[in-house]
């Protein structure tokens, strides 16, 4: 299967933050493959913005170290490299201040064609920059701005944050950036769920016997320690990224595919999330490994409260979903990285294998990464003779094997997101409500943490979180699914 590649409209990307580590290893890595397949017209311009004191030449340079670095091996000797490189352009400017803007402004005094500004720096800075950008003319209606997670750390500081946005763009030009949606096997869950008459018909509380969702990292608090001590698994995963998983896998089917009617319907979905209860929350922080120190020392604060882990049951009030549990699970320096939504289906209520004593149950597993791709967990006889015995096998599609080359080497979250941008599509954004809904349910989790003085379980590097979360599923007769790579 070839995938089709559809060429957007030529444009300029302005990238704040075009030296950083996010423009470094996703954004210029990811337009660069973009160029590859032919998807970038002639005419388009990719200029960076920062504060570093270069010129062109060394900004050029700067981005070809870092395509050969994180660009996913795509061929930098053939010429491609350096025709990509000339799209670009580079302004030393200052986001609170008045260096640089009228460089860029003469950059694109000319420039008639889809303009896009990613802000890829603090959310301190985006009111600024949305201001400078309507005072020195460089925005107009047609504009689009892309904002980057966190969208505040709470309800109120999400609302100051929209309302600064608000001030100089329309909701309609606002795309709030949660990667996670750009991923392919998340897409699909929506094409599985509404394009196929076999699943959306069981997709209730009548044939679902509940709903896991997991999101689990190898990794430590690395080199973002002072800010995960402030932010936590609570806001930094589970506020957007597992509430986005959520809402897709529970949302109602909407009237037709485009942004309003998608957006509505996750709405929907997160207003009619009941509360959490506090045994209904399982936190912890990691141990120390071989070859990494425990959450504490690396975040250095050795009374941290802060939860490197979280697990939970979640439940949705709602005609589809009501008394269906959805258990939520992310955290750090676990046994394997692994993201997989499962659909684990209720079993039969009556078995016609007089033989058949074990509990056989239909389990639908969406692989988000690594190995993307969707498994089917059927039961079928047992080959050989000797009775009726049931077995229980996966119907396993990986991209990379069904879909041939292209389906192994899907466009990264990034390159599908601001492709999405220029066409001025959001289907796959956050809007301004979402975000504040979220917020308005995740607050009362936190705030009750701090009023009871909650201390995180330890638990093992390499382990998959505290023990309590396992006690979580089993008080309902359930497990967890292994966590694999």
């Amino acid at each position: 299967m070839v995938s089709r590649i559809i060429p957007v409209e030529a444009f300029d990307l302005v990238i704040f933050g075009g030296t950083g580590d996010l423009a470094r290893r996703k954004i210029l890595p990811g337009l660069f493959r973009r160029y590859c397949a032919g998807q970038m017209p002639d005419g388009a311009r990719v200029i960076g913005a920062a504060r570093s004191d270069m010129d062109a030449a060394g900004y050029k340079t700067m981005v070809a170290e870092a395509i050969r670095e994180f660009g996913g091996g795509r061929s930098c000797e053939d010429g491609t490299l350096d025709a990509f490189l000339d799209r670009l352009h580079y302004v030393a400017i200052d986001a609170r201040g008045e260096t640089g803007w009228s460089e860029l402004s003469d950059l694109m005094r000319d420039s008639v064609q889809v303009r896009a500004y990613y802000f890829s720096v603090a959310p301190s800075l985006f009111g600024d920059l949305a201001e400078r950008l309507h005072s020195h003319g460089l925005a107009d209606d047609q504009s689009r701005i892309v904002v980057e997670k966190p969208f505040g750390r709470d309800l109120k500081t999400a609302k100051a944050l929209n309302a600064s946005l608000a001030e100089h763009f329309d909701e309609s030009q606002i795309y709030r950036i949660d990667h996670y949606l750009g991923k392919e096997t998340v897409q699909n869950l929506m094409a599985v769920r509404f394009g196929n008459t076999l699943f959306e018909p069981l997709w209730n509380a009548q044939y679902v016997d509940h709903i896991q969702i997991t999101v689990a990292e190898t990794v430590g608090v690395g080199g973002r320690g002072e800010y995960y001590d402030k932010s936590g698994a609570m806001r930094d995963m589970v506020q957007n990224h597992l509430m986005q998983l959520l809402c897709l896998i529970a949302m109602e089917p909407p009237a037709k595919f485009d942004p309003g009617a998608v957006r509505d319907e996750k709405l929907k979905v997160i207003r009619a999330l009941d509360k959490v209860e506090p045994h209904h929350i399982v936190r912890g922080q990691y141990a120390a490994g071989p070859d990494n120190p425990d959450f504490r020392e690396a975040v250095g604060d050795a009374r941290s409260k802060t939860e490197s882990f979280v697990a939970m049951k979640v439940g949705i009030s709602n005609w589809r979903w009501a008394g269906i549990p959805f258990y939520l699970r992310t955290g750090k320096r676990m046994s394997a990285r692994s993201s997989e939504i499962t659909v684990v289906f209720k079993a039969r209520n009556h078995s016609i294998f007089e033989e058949d004593g074990e509990d056989h149950r239909n389990v639908l597993s969406i692989r988000l990464q690594p190995n993307e791709g969707i498994t089917m967990k059927v039961t079928i006889k047992e080959p050989g003779p000797g009775g009726m015995r049931l077995v229980d096998v996966p119907l396993d599609m990986s991209f990379a094997e069904a879909l041939g080359e292209d389906g192994g080497d899907p466009p990264d979250a990034y390159e599908r997101l601001i492709m999405d941008v220029i066409r001025g599509n959001q289907t796959l954004f956050m809007r301004g409500d979402e975000v504040e809904a979220a917020w308005a349910w995740t607050d009362p989790i936190i705030d009750g943490w701090t009023a009871r003085g909650d201390v995180p379980k330890p638990y093992d590097s390499g382990s998959n979180g505290p023990t309590d979360a396992d006690q979580l599923l089993a008080r309902d007769g359930r497990i967890w699914r292994e966590v694999r790579p």
